[in-house]
């Protein structure tokens, strides 16, 4: 259409007129706001444009743009997104000040547009507050699944999904396999089970149901890593989400509660059908529903377990196999160490603990590739100080541990992949190392860690133990692509498709 005649038509319509007052209206408002606030003494940071403050600075691949502005301006560094101060935290010094010293003050959690619901927050371990009802299902969750004697107990289930994962390969011997799909049904499989004691997937086909799950808690991903969430940078215009970020998000909410309402419902009445002396807890849901936890509480927490578990964990999986095949000096060495420790005999969980360079391995990649570039932003509950510098209340906090695992000041020669630097360091991923934060520290540290670390070296052991990795259409492995794509997990641009090939002597599962 001719600009001047749209211009014509629409300058004198009621509804023209009245909607570019509403903005103007709410643009003055938001810049006496902008020029009301007087905070002295910010960590440093780029210029700032009135109304929009740095927003045309950032890119998608918003962890790079960070970590360029903490190389110009400092480890501690503050930008102006729309009305709200961001400030990012890019060295173990600035993380140290803000997941240990300043952790009460600043452990409040940013909580995306997607999951701004009534229904859901009270509910969220990832996103509530840290109250006694976030202390109980954490302390729960820790007992029932993560602690030494519940991975203890679960060993035996682990081992028979990877022989179940090993048995679908070896049938597939020659052909292209995508990772992420093996790795993410494996682990999905294993946490339904210790869930619910079922499988809900099928590695052998790729059904309605598979596709269904997988393509929502993708999209529940997606909505809430909107980096370009206009309401979240100017509140004023949350409440209209102009954007459909709110409501996108719970269709694909509700789809996952609706995956396994049934299951809980069954369980609900065999449960109560059942003499307390004749029932055995043996499934985290039983806990759940002994405690009395309503359905919603329920299917939020297992929501937020299996879209944050499965995902991260994949997503590490994925990049750690992509640096071991990319890199085949570090594949020898792996299988050197196998046959040395454990021989020709299949892996087992309680045998990971011989294989150091295994072990190395993981965290080399979760330092190069930290599932979840910059953690779970932090919200400021209290106005302080780190590293000298004004913290103001109500400011989001990023811990950039993608830029700290790469920092030339913290690590030698830090984009290679060197597992052996591991071998003669004592850092560890446990959250009192802050070079090495993947899964972050604190009150707020993932309490999925355990699993999560031993999940990655028992499926990468036991693929390099039973298989040779070829990468289809590539001769030379040290070319593969190793591009990123920015969410709140730090995924591949491009999937790793691989040819899993028995190798001589090993005998099928």
């Amino acid at each position: 259409m001719n600009i001047k005649v749209f211009l014509t038509e629409n300058l004198s319509s009621p509804i023209f007129i009245l909607s570019t007052f509403l903005f103007l209206f709410f643009l003055i408002k938001q810049t006496k706001w902008l020029f009301s606030q007087n905070i002295i003494n910010l960590p440093p940071g780029p210029p700032k444009l009135p109304i929009i403050g740095n927003l045309h600075q950032v890119g998608d691949q918003l962890h790079v743009s960070l970590a360029k502005f903490a190389q110009e301006y400092g480890p501690l560094i503050s930008l102006k997104l729309g009305t709200k101060i961001l400030v990012v935290a890019s060295s173990p010094e600035a993380a140290k000040g803000i997941l240990k010293t300043q952790d009460r003050h600043l452990s409040s959690r940013v909580v995306p547009t997607a999951m701004q619901q009534k229904s859901l927050l009270p509910h969220s371990i990832l996103f509530s507050e840290c109250n006694e009802s976030w202390r109980t299902l954490r302390s729960l969750c820790r007992a029932e699944m993560f602690s030494s004697n519940a991975l203890e107990a679960h060993s035996r289930l682990r081992e028979e999904k990877i022989d179940q994962l090993l048995e679908f390969l070896h049938k597939k011997q020659g052909q292209v396999i995508n990772a992420r799909d093996i790795v993410f049904t494996t682990l999905f499989n294993t946490l339904s089970c210790i869930v619910f004691g079922k499988d809900f997937l099928d590695l052998e086909k790729e059904n309605e149901t598979f596709v269904g799950v997988k393509r929502s808690i993708l999209m529940i991903l997606e909505y809430v890593s909107r980096v370009k969430d206009f309401g979240s940078f100017f509140p004023v215009f949350q409440r209209f989400d102009l954007q459909g970020i709110r409501k996108g998000g719970m269709k694909h909410i509700q789809e996952v509660f609706d995956f396994w309402k049934d299951t809980i419902e069954e369980r609900k009445v065999q449960m109560s059908s059942s003499t307390s002396s004749s029932r055995q807890s043996k499934f985290f849901l039983d806990r759940l529903l002994e405690n009395g936890f309503s359905d919603d509480r329920i299917n939020e927490y297992v929501t937020e377990l299996f879209v944050a578990g499965t995902n991260t964990t994949t997503t590490s999986l994925v990049w750690a196999m992509a640096e071991i095949v990319k890199n085949q000096d570090v594949v020898k060495r792996i299988e050197e160490e196998m046959k040395r420790e454990i021989g020709s005999n299949k892996i087992k969980v309680s045998q990971l603990s011989k294989l150091p360079y295994l072990q190395a391995c993981v965290k080399e990649s979760l330092r190069l590739h930290p599932p979840v570039p910059f953690l779970l932003p932090r919200l400021a509950v209290e106005t302080c100080e780190v590293m000298n510098y004004t913290i103001p209340k109500n400011a989001q906090i990023f811990v950039n541990v993608w830029a700290i695992g790469r920092d030339p000041n913290v690590w030698d020669d830090p984009l290679s992949f060197k597992p052996e630097r591991f071998l003669v360091s004592d850092l560890d991923f446990k959250g009192q190392d802050f070079e090495l934060l993947p899964f972050g520290s604190g009150r707020r540290i993932c309490p999925s860690l355990p699993l999560g670390s031993k999940s990655m070296e028992f499926i990468i052991a036991s693929l390099v133990h039973e298989f040779d990795w070829v990468l289809p259409d590539i001769k030379d492995p040290s070319q593969l692509d190793m591009e990123e794509r920015f969410q709140i997990t730090l995924g591949r641009e491009k999937p790793l498709k691989l040819i899993f090939k028995q190798k001589q002597g090993s005998t099928e599962v």
